[in-house]
């Protein structure tokens, strides 16, 4: 057994290169001998959103506060709530973050394989991001 302590992992900024607005990221759990998987609560404030980007193994999503949106590449921008799981298949190009108006913070599950959980791609633009 292993309990992690609230408050023995910092938040942190999230990324420019990999985000557009204010996401605070905060580590849940890492990858280890027994585990792939890693996991994070991530807050983005109004507009906020990741850059396009996609998991070789996958990404699961549970929202658990706010409103925000959802996409994968060809795909209609879908609005996500409190209780919501979102599912993106492997290799799947997508983008999520809050709506235009309303923080979301999610809890956010990917798997590790050979050491990589996420290829970050280009910027979700502003008219994407408004008008999908």
């Amino acid at each position: 057994m292993d309990i992690i302590r609230i408050g023995t992992q910092a938040s942190r900024k999230g990324p420019a290169d990999w985000f557009t607005g204010d996401v605070r990221i905060d580590p849940l759990f890492d990858p280890n001998e027994a585990r792939r998987a890693a996991a994070s609560l991530v807050t983005f404030e109004p507009g906020a959103r990741t850059a396009w980007h996609t998991h070789p193994l996958g990404q699961t999503l549970i929202i658990v506060s706010g409103c925000g949106w959802v996409q994968k590449e060809g795909g209609p921008r879908e609005e996500v709530h409190p209780g919501d799981i979102v599912w993106f298949a492997p290799n799947e190009k997508h983008w999520h973050g809050a709506t235009a108006t309303t923080a979301m913070s999610h809890i956010a599950i990917q798997e590790n394989l050979n050491g990589q959980v996420v290829t970050w791609l280009e910027k979700v633009s502003d008219e994407q991001y408004l008008n999908s």
